[in-house]
């Protein structure tokens, strides 16, 4: 909110302040002041004068030559303005001058010396539309006087940032009562003074307020023989300063009220009134009515409305309509001051698109007192500007106003609260001068501060007012907790370790997915959850797998030329059937790959790698061919505790295609939970063997349809304590081997802890595995 300094200077004496400490301080205390504006600071020996003389120029039609008095001293101009006259003043700047948006010099216009430049109001930064010619000024003016002197333009304007829980600071009055208060100086604002001319308000109109839950109070007066004019010099200014744009007199007062109050007014032409009513109401569903800016609206019942009549005559706290607006013969006038529903006032800015400076504070919560006050300030003005003659009475239509909040005060808990020893007379002088009223034990809120709420708040006000900066630091008393990490948060950290060190690069990507990503992966619609506000199709759905979003990272990998590619993400999935009808999330470790050298055991290795990690040894890897997202030749399926635990493979070259990746991609997607319930990260000592190991081989011939898990099940069974471990090492198939049938090699170790093993004892062992794999695999000896 912009404000000049000289309006806060109305209400609370601030002159012998700079505008620097004003600034510094105002932030201090709570009202941050973004910057000051020094308006003049970019006008510089520019001054009056007045035409002597005007003559043509002798090369150019469109170009004349003045003389010009700047007091004491007479210039040559060359200009090509038409709408001045010999006698005329006008403001000049002279050489080296310097204007908002240039600097002048002398020089030479077609032949013609030309000394400085005759001004517009544009020139000098007095308007942002462009000026039809040089600005004229009146007969009488001083000749010579700096034009920011004669102008009154050595102005500092304070732009502040209002927060939203205080929509009384965007008002003068809340401003210059937060200066006041800041700077420990006096504070008054006058009771606006009514003079009536007779008559009765109700001879002219009636209220109805048909929701007052929407509209708690609503208040009007009339005014009569309106004189519809521009506004004086002052107010023009005082606007502008405040960047709202003079339009006449009657809508300058409204705006006028709501930047010194901080309550929004409305003007209504009476004579467009029909039947001389004002209904506050619901719109009717599909009702139309059309807006001060042109714009026509369809309106529903949620849109609160003041009506006349028949018709809708303004959008309730936020614009007013065009068949009820000022005109130039506008000869009687209702003036509105209400208090609107924040939310409803919002909701239908919202819906509309339409947010202004009045829907903008009522939003807010405005207090309902407001209004009788500002309603007698604006008709102050009409009296004092001549613009009319005030009618008697006013209408006030006002739902019971609620009492003011009563909390406790209790000073020896607000320095406890802040660590400081404020002294009870400073937080009671503090708040009285807020307007709170101070009592033994309580204090009571006044109805313009909604945001106070507890004694959290009161301890902020007395913070704020006392200096944030004498607070000294303390060290927090309390229960120490020992921080850390939860099991959880340090499974992910071993994740993001382990795949980061065999060189994967981690992803995050939108949970947020489009319901084509099935059609993509070749897989049926599932029951997904929809969002209901989407950003768009392409955002619609949650995800129930994170396989898609993995490979639309590859594929923008891949368009952008990235040879070799490895990326993991930890994501979280979400599928219907949660308690109380919340989702069911599960995350999932999605590991994605392509490159030259990347194949199956590649994908392969990186997850025995984190299995590894997690001290997981023991798992069953068993083909996979029925999943259409994989290659049914080069997809396996990983079982812990017989719980599927994973699935890794080559992806099938037609879901390759959709997603437009004309390489081999592999994806292993792991389920998050069942790894951590199956984690063993406890190391445990064992010494060295002290007794020497014998190692055995074992090459059986097996039929093709028998897979090395089913041998390596039948070892693990047969019960021995001397069997340490056994691994693979060869599978054949040749010549030496039957057709139909495949050579699969172990090597076996054995070994005692207490004892050297003899053949004997190794044989038989031996002799039962060979037995329990020729009876239940049809395995024999390779000889």
């Amino acid at each position: 909110m912009r404000v000049p300094l000289s309006w806060i200077n109305d209400y609370v004496d601030i002159e012998d302040i700079s505008p620097r400490d004003y600034a510094a301080a105002l932030t201090m205390s709570g009202s941050m002041v973004e910057r000051i504006e020094c308006r003049g600071d970019n006008i510089i020996n520019v001054v009056t004068g007045r035409i002597l003389k005007i003559k043509r120029h002798p090369d150019a039609d469109k170009l004349v030559v003045c003389e010009v008095d700047v007091g004491g001293e007479t210039v040559q101009i060359v200009t090509g303005a038409t709408n001045m006259k010999e006698g005329d003043c006008v403001a000049v700047a002279k050489d080296g001058a310097t204007l908002p948006d240039k600097k002048i010099k002398k020089g030479m216009l077609r032949g013609v010396e030309s000394f400085g430049m005759m001004c517009s109001e544009d020139e000098l930064g007095l308007t942002k539309e462009r000026a039809e010619g040089i600005m004229i000024l009146p007969p009488d003016t001083p000749l010579g006087v700096d034009i920011r002197d004669y102008l009154e333009l050595n102005e500092n304007i304070a732009e502040f940032e209002i927060t939203s829980n205080r929509p009384d600071c965007l008002s003068v009055i809340g401003l210059a009562r937060e200066t006041a208060v800041t700077f420990g100086r006096g504070f008054s604002v006058k009771t606006p003074k009514v003079t009536e001319s007779g008559g009765d308000i109700k001879d002219f109109i009636s209220v109805e307020v048909l929701d007052p839950d929407l509209c708690p109070r609503y208040c009007c007066r009339v005014v009569k023989n309106v004189r519809i004019a521009p506004s004086p010099a002052w107010m023009k200014k005082r606007l502008e300063d405040s960047g709202v744009r003079s339009i006449n007199n009657i809508v300058d007062i409204t705006n006028y009220v709501m930047l010194e109050y901080g309550q929004p007014m409305h003007a209504f032409d009476l004579k467009t009134l029909e039947g001389g009513k004002i209904i506050v109401r619901r719109a009717a569903e599909g009702e139309r009515m059309t807006t001060l800016d042109g714009e026509k609206r369809e309106l529903d019942t949620d849109t609160l409305v003041i009506a006349d009549g028949r018709r809708p005559v303004a959008l309730a706290g936020i614009m007013g309509g065009e068949n009820s607006e000022i005109q130039d013969t506008t000869a009687t006038i209702l003036f509105e001051s209400a208090n609107f529903n924040g939310i409803s006032v919002r909701a239908s800015a919202k819906k509309a698109g339409l947010r202004t400076e009045s829907s903008a504070r009522f939003e807010k919560g405005l207090d309902i007192n407001l209004a009788p006050a500002a309603l007698d300030r604006a008709c102050e003005l009409v009296c004092e500007l001549g613009a009319g003659e005030i009618v008697s009475g006013v209408i006030d239509v006002c739902a019971p106003i609620p009492q003011k909040k009563e909390i406790a005060f209790d000073p020896d808990y607000i320095n406890k609260f802040l660590g400081t020893d404020i002294d009870r007379e400073f937080m009671e002088n503090a708040l009285t001068a807020l307007e709170f009223e101070v009592r033994e034990k309580s204090v009571v809120v006044p109805s313009f501060r909604a945001d106070i709420e507890g004694g959290a708040d009161l301890a902020e006000e007395i913070a704020r007012l006392y200096g944030y900066n004498k607070i000294p630091s303390t060290l927090y008393i309390g229960a120490a907790t020992l921080g850390g990490k939860s099991e959880k948060q340090r499974a992910e950290d071993l994740i993001r370790d382990t795949l980061t060190s065999l060189g994967f690069y981690e992803i995050i990507t939108y949970s947020f997915v489009s319901p084509k990503i099935y059609d993509k992966l070749n897989l049926p619609k599932d029951d997904y959850i929809e969002i209901a506000n989407p950003l768009g199709e392409e955002q619609s759905i949650m995800r129930t797998t994170a396989i898609g979003s993995a490979l639309e990272a590859l594929a923008v990998n891949y368009n952008h030329r990235n040879e070799n590619v490895s990326l993991f993400e930890l994501a979280t999935t979400y599928k219907k059937g949660g308690e109380k009808g919340l989702a069911i999330e599960k995350q999932e470790i999605v590991i994605a790959m392509y490159g030259d050298d990347t194949d199956y055991y590649s994908i392969k290795g990186a997850v025995e790698q984190l299995f590894e990690s997690f001290g997981i040894n023991n798992y069953d890897i068993e083909p996979e061919s029925n999943n259409p997202v994989f290659h049914p030749g080069q997809t396996a399926v990983i079982s812990l505790r017989r719980k599927r635990a994973a699935v890794l493979g080559r992806i099938h070259p037609s879901v390759l295609k959709n997603f437009e990746i004309n390489k081999q991609a592999y994806v292993a997607v792991i389920d998050f939970d069942l790894l951590l319930e199956c984690k063993k990260l406890e190391k445990k000592y064992k010494p060295l063997p002290k007794y020497p190991a014998v190692t055995r081989d074992l090459a059986l011939v097996v039929p093709d349809d028998v897979n090395v898990r089913s041998i390596e099940d039948i070892v693990k069974k047969v019960k021995s304590d001397i069997t340490e471990s056994f691994s693979l090492f060869d599978v054949y198939k040749g010549k030496q081997v039957e057709e139909g049938f495949k050579s699969v090699a172990y090597s076996l170790t054995f070994r005692a802890l207490d004892r050297t093993l003899t053949d004997d004892e190794v044989n038989s062992v031996m002799d039962k595995i060979l037995s329990e794999l020729k009876q239940k695999l049809n395995a024999k000896l390779r000889l």
